[in-house]
Formats: structure tokens, C-alpha cells, sequence
């Protein structure tokens, strides 16, 4: 069948967007800073280079941002490494849609823990393509350019293509590529209504996402 697929990955396959918050603010924490108002929204979809800043400069963390992230990033691994919990249906997603597209990832993790997710997923090679916003020039989520850059590499127009997002800054990023948007609201931090009607289908879990539908989307374009 024509076109592709792309999954976001922490808070769509992964319940790993709580896991960041806590790290972060343990971080904060360590430090005596208090967690400022909006801090966890603002971060959520940000590139690595993004958030290690904003750990820094809104946070007040000290040393540089690249130490942010490497200190944040350990306490990721670390986490990953005492097991990580999937969303319901995510691995029968992957296989159920990749059986019959190309699969894309698209995240705003760091390659070293999409990596981690990946292999914790059991899915080793199931993606064609899997991309962070830590490796682009441009800006992460929810910026355009980690969706129309995944979708340069699976050989798709980004309208024949399919996202499958969880966060506000992701669907945000995937309507602005020019991606039909699949949106799987999260229980931490879920969407605003204004942000879920930019997508094309709001749907309850993975389990919801079959063929047909995805299919739908593609045939609309």
C-alpha cells in the first residue's frame, strides 16, 4: 500500500513522559530550585539542545546545558535499564500497521535512549527510519521539521504519510508538516481540545488504529 507510517515514541509507545518529569525535577530538586509554573508542558517535544537550554535558563540548574543533558539523559538510562512500561497495544501496533507500510520513528528522545526504547520494545528492525530532533538543524517539536525530515527519508510525501502522536507539541509538529495526524491522548498532561482538533482522528489506545483507518486518512489526501 502507498504511503508510510510514523510514531512518536515517548508517551505513544512508552509511558516514559512521567519518567522525564521526575528526573527533571529530581534534578531541580537535588539543587534546591523549585520547579517552575509550565516548565514540564514547555519541555514536552523539545530537542535535546532545547530542554538541556531550558533546564539551564528557565530551570536554573547550574553548569551548562550540555551537562543538563548528559545528567538527565543518565537518569533516563537508569530508569530504562529497571524495565520500561509500553502503552497498551503498542507492539501490536507496530506489527499489525508495519506489515503493510513502511514505519518511521520520529522523537524528540536522544539516539541513545530511542535506541534503548526500541530494543526494550522487542522491535528491533521493525523501523525503516527512526530519527530524534537532537540530529536535525532545526528546531524539535513543535517545529515541522523531525516529521518532513522522517518522511524525506521513508520516500513519502509527508500528505501520504500517517503520524501517531500522544503530546500537544507532537500533533502541533505533524499538522504542521502536513501529516494526517492520528492522536493518542495521554493521562499525563493530555492535549487541549483546540490542540486534539488539529488532528484527523482522536482515538482511545493503540488498539484503536487498524488498517482501515489508517488507509482512510491516506485515500482522503
Amino acid at each position: 500500500m502507498a504511503g508510510a507510517i510514523v510514531f512518536d515514541m515517548d508517551g505513544t509507545l512508552t509511558d516514559t513522559e512521567a519518567i522525564w518529569d521526575t528526573v527533571r525535577r529530581g534534578l531541580a530538586a537535588s539543587e534546591g530550585l523549585p520547579w517552575p509554573d509550565g516548565a514540564t508542558q514547555a519541555m514536552m517535544g523539545m530537542s535535546t539542545q532545547e530542554w538541556s537550554a531550558h533546564l539551564v535558563e528557565a530551570v536554573g540548574l547550574t553548569g551548562t546545558p550540555e551537562q543538563a543533558a548528559q545528567r538527565t539523559i543518565d537518569g533516563m538510562l537508569q530508569a530504562y535499564h529497571q524495565g520500561i512500561q509500553l502503552l497498551p497495544g503498542a507492539v501490536d501496533a507496530i506489527r499489525r500497521l508495519g506489515a503493510h507500510w513502511p514505519l518511521g520513528l520520529a522523537s524528540s528522545s536522544p539516539r541513545v535512549l530511542i535506541e534503548a526504547g526500541v530494543e526494550a520494545m522487542g522491535v528491533t528492525g521493525a523501523f525503516a527510519v527512526t530519527l530524534s530532533t537532537e540530529e536535525l538543524d532545526g528546531a524539535g517539536k513543535p517545529a515541522p521539521d523531525v516529521y518532513l525530515e522522517a518522511a524525506r527519508r521513508l520516500g513519502v510525501e509527508p500528505r501520504l504519510a500517517v503520524a501517531i502522536e500522544d503530546a500537544p507539541n507532537g500533533i502541533k509538529s505533524a499538522h504542521a508538516a502536513g501529516l494526517s495526524v492520528i492522536a493518542v491522548p495521554p493521562h499525563f498532561h493530555p492535549p487541549s481540545a483546540e490542540v486534539l482538533a488539529l488532528a484527523d482522528v482522536v482515538v482511545d489506545t493503540l488498539d484503536d488504529i487498524d488498517v482501515d483507518l489508517v488507509q482512510s486518512l491516506i485515500e482522503r489526501r
